[in-house]
């Protein structure tokens, strides 16, 4: 399982990677979650411009085996997504934290990315 160390994780597992200006943020699922997911079919995505809170859901992510819901990991307003999924969703399966990320958010709260578990605290989420 890759667990990249500068990357942020929620308990839903969702990863955050802060981009260059810093209150902006890149979304996606982590590896540990699409290999439990299967071979992804299909993802709904948040409208660009809809405001997100913490812990909400947001899209959905669907597999050949459940399908399971998008959780925004920080409150903001989404100006991004990933348009490529439309047509291959299964990105989020072959590069999780590369090509198959799902959105961008800007976020609210800066101070709250910091506040967000590390990749050691993920890993020990995931092996408990």
């Amino acid at each position: 399982m890759m667990v990249p160390e500068e990357l942020r994780y929620t308990t839903e597992h969702e990863w955050v990677r802060p981009l260059g200006d810093g209150g902006t943020v890149r979304v996606g699922i982590t590896d540990y979650a699409q290999d439990a997911l299967g071979d992804v079919v299909y993802v709904d995505l948040p409208e660009v411009g809809a405001a997100v809170d913490a812990d909400a859901p947001v899209g959905e992510v669907e597999s050949t085996k459940s399908v399971s819901e998008i959780y925004a990991p920080l409150t903001g307003t989404v100006v991004t997504v990933n348009e490529a999924l439309a047509d291959n969703p299964q990105l989020i399966n072959e590069d999780p934290y590369g090509e198959g990320w799902l959105c961008e958010i800007t976020v609210s709260d800066v101070a709250a990315i910091g506040a967000m578990m590390d990749a050691d605290a993920y890993v020990a989420l995931t092996e408990g």
